[in-house]
């Protein structure tokens, strides 16, 4: 049997719907020139990223960021002698009209476009690949894909110059606070933010908006630091770490050491072990 020298593999989101990861590896493929109706963030990972789009030819060398607004017309191939790697997220616009909003604090930014196709990153490399991760592993929740799609949305809207950080108000309105109840009251539920903003009967953006600016926190900053408090009871309680970190949605045992060694100083085993001295 011939070997196949370039390859794609596609993932689906099990928590975002139409959210999808490919991860190629390319050495005798060229794309033709074409089109998505999302859009694409994308992060070359080994060899070089050659391209065409928004009117001229690009060069991706390994850690640079791609990102494609919807219909934007561009190809692609491996430059050089070496294998091209690289991953790519395609979202669709819905699910990115709230982040692009909130980041932007108008709901006209809905259906932002960036302006830059190739850049130099750091922090979107980071957030495109954190959603890489979960997406492909099959890990986290959906609060925690969504999260990563802020993030993204937020450093593109930043990138543009055009981010509106809201500030904190004094007064506890009684719908955030019904967000809050509603999730304190399903820690082990796999929530999304289209939930939690129904609950307190407002809009995904206003609901993103203004709970920022109550509280000083993100819905799933709150609802994170929510399954760690939970989670400390249920260590308290003599439950196993990984029984305790797959109750309450952490993507794995490593994730959840990270994340309640980040509040508590201590990694769950040794907070275990601490109390029962």
């Amino acid at each position: 049997m011939a070997k196949q020298s370039s390859r794609f593999d596609y993932f689906k989101s099990r928590q975002i719907p139409g959210v999808t990861v490919l991860r190629a590896a390319l050495s005798d493929f060229s794309y033709d020139r074409h089109a998505h109706e999302e859009y694409a963030f994308g992060v070359t990972l080994s060899g070089r990223q050659d391209f065409f789009s928004s009117g001229q030819y690009h060069r991706s060398p390994p850690g640079n960021v791609i990102q494609f607004n919807p219909e934007e017309v561009h190809d692609g191939q491996p430059g050089g002698n070496s294998t091209l790697g690289y991953v790519m997220i395609y979202v669709p616009p819905a699910q990115l009209e709230a982040p692009f909003a909130d980041a932007a604090g108008s709901e006209r930014a809905g259906r932002f476009r960036a302006s830059e196709t190739l850049l130099a990153d750091p922090v979107l490399r980071r957030s495109i690949l954190s959603l890489m991760h979960l997406v492909t592993r099959k890990v986290g929740t959906r609060l925690d894909q969504e999260h990563a799609l802020h993030q993204m949305a937020t450093r593109l809207v930043q990138r543009a110059g055009t981010y509106q950080p809201s500030g904190m108000v004094a007064r506890p309105d009684a719908l955030l606070l019904r967000a809050k109840e509603y999730i304190l009251g399903h820690l082990e539920a796999d929530l999304s933010l289209d939930e939690i903003s129904q609950a307190a009967h407002l809009s995904k953006y206003h609901f993103l908006r203004l709970f920022r600016r109550q509280f000083g926190i993100t819905p799933y900053q709150y609802a994170l630091s929510c399954r760690v408090n939970a989670a400390r009871y249920a260590l308290e309680a003599g439950g196993a770490p990984s029984e305790v970190a797959c109750r309450y949605g952490f993507a794995d045992l490593s994730h959840f050491n990270r994340r309640f060694k980040r509040i508590y100083g201590k990694t769950p085993y040794q907070y275990q072990r601490s109390i029962a001295q």
